[in-house]
């Protein structure tokens, strides 16, 4: 048995690590050229080869996959016995080594060479709940499907990058998630349960929430450096987290773009004098944002003038200020569905949002991208 082998399962049976965990370190000890995944297949198969010999060789003789068996009968002579397998990978182990294998591959984005801006200012661009899956039918006010979808987010942020050419913009604040996904199971549920009517499969809607947002930062790139903030929300709370993590990984060696990609529900970013909080806004009361803002943010509390919430979930617009904070609920380009047509819930302006900040003086423009 080879030498990395040998430490391998030394590390998994007597140190009580991960498959993962064991390969990556033999990978680095012995510098091994095979991705993280090849090496902690081979180390799992040889795992249960030492452990159930029989199982192995009538795997191999049926031509199975001994690593996908997690299950089996034995029938003896006097006993038929049911034996299940004893470690399942965990979520993290898999969504580790998803993100592991795709980071073998991110495409390259070279350093952009950029002038040096006088006078800058942010561009915060915020596509809110866009419900990428979402279907609703004229029939019932107004007709709304994925590539309806996609097609007004793009119109949206190239309307804004428009709308913005009178600024120097030298940041741009790209804000994810918020029920970016319609549905986040296979039933066609929310994530609590809530049944939706939907446009295609599940996997269809995630495959055209990465492109969409690919091609976004791509757009934005070409004007300044990016920082994508990720919202967590209540239809796509799961897969919304998945794609965030996705769309880092295919960026990683991008240096024009930093990512908080955290289940974090409020994150912060300042910009100068500007201190922008964003949340999906469907959980702590908006009258109590500005004191969680003071409470989880404080040194950068301290060092700003002008500060900011800025929250999803209506679809339609609210603006409050607070005393040393402004709390505003954006506009969505999500159309109407069934239930909402039923309810009432219908005539908000559709569109996409975005906001100017000067560095010193604080917002100084507002964007809308009307449909």
């Amino acid at each position: 048995m080879k030498e990395y082998m040998k430490h391998g399962l030394s590390l998994i049976n007597k140190h009580g690590k991960s498959h993962k965990a064991a390969a990556e370190m033999v990978k680095e000890i012995y510098g091994m050229s095979e991705t993280v995944n090849a090496i902690r297949k081979r180390i799992s198969r040889e795992n249960i080869r030492q452990k159930n010999q029989a199982l192995l060789e009538e795997c191999e003789k049926i031509g199975i996959d001994v690593n996908s068996v997690s299950s089996y009968w034995h029938k003896g002579k006097h006993f038929s016995i049911m034996a299940k397998g004893s470690s399942q990978p965990t979520y993290e182990e898999l969504r580790d080594e998803i993100v592991s294998e795709m980071k073998e591959y991110a495409p390259q984005y070279p350093k952009i060479s950029r002038d040096k801006v006088k006078d800058g200012h942010l561009l915060v661009v915020d596509p809110a709940d866009v419900h990428i899956g979402k279907l609703a039918k004229a029939i019932e006010g107004e007709e709304y499907n994925t590539s309806i979808a996609v097609k007004r987010v793009k119109e949206g942020v190239q309307g804004l990058l428009d709308k913005s050419v009178g600024f120097n913009i030298d940041q741009i604040l790209f804000i994810g998630g918020n029920d970016i996904l319609h549905i986040d199971t296979p039933r066609r549920t929310t994530t609590s349960g809530t049944p939706q009517d939907t446009d295609g499969m599940w996997y269809e809607a995630f495959l055209s929430a990465k492109k969409l947002y690919i091609d976004c930062i791509e757009m934005l790139l070409a004007v300044a450096p990016v920082h994508f903030t990720f919202n967590p929300s209540n239809h796509d709370y799961i897969s919304g987290f998945m794609l965030a993590d996705v769309i880092s990984s295919w960026f990683r060696n991008c240096k024009d773009i930093t990512f908080d990609t955290s289940i974090r529900h409020r994150k912060y970013y300042t910009y100068g004098t500007n201190l922008i909080a964003t949340s999906h806004g469907d959980s702590a009361k908006h009258s109590d944002l500005p004191l969680l803002m003071a409470h989880e943010a404080k040194a950068d509390w301290a060092k700003t003038d002008h500060r900011y919430v800025y929250l999803h979930h209506v679809h339609h617009k609210t603006s409050k200020d607070f005393i040393g904070v402004t709390c505003e609920s954006l506009r969505s380009p999500s159309g109407s569905d069934s239930w909402h047509s039923r309810k009432g819930y219908i005539g908000s302006p559709k569109a996409v949002e975005g906001f100017v900040h000067h560095k010193k003086h604080g917002q100084c423009a507002r964007l809308t991208h009307l449909f």
